[in-house]
């Protein structure tokens, strides 16, 4: 039958591993790394993308289009 048994042997590596990753909160310590990476995808990418959607905003219209014409509407 298929299922674990008693003869069942975990690997000691990954069972070191799901120990540390479920106690990662434990272990951490802000560095300057973290603080840049925190940055990074909380504020500079989302910041991105706003700017971006904000600037090409109604600029598009893909909609109702015929076979050669031009999808940009200024």
């Amino acid at each position: 039958m298929a299922g674990p048994s008693k003869s069942l042997v975990l690997d000691p590596a990954l069972q070191k591993y799901y120990e540390l990753n479920a106690n990662r909160y434990k272990y951490f310590r802000w560095t300057p790394r973290h603080a840049w990476f925190s940055f990074l995808y909380m504020a500079l990418i989302p910041g991105a993308l706003g700017y971006i959607t904000y600037k090409t905003d109604g600029k598009f219209e893909l909609r109702g289009k015929r076979k050669g014409d031009t999808i940009a509407e200024y």
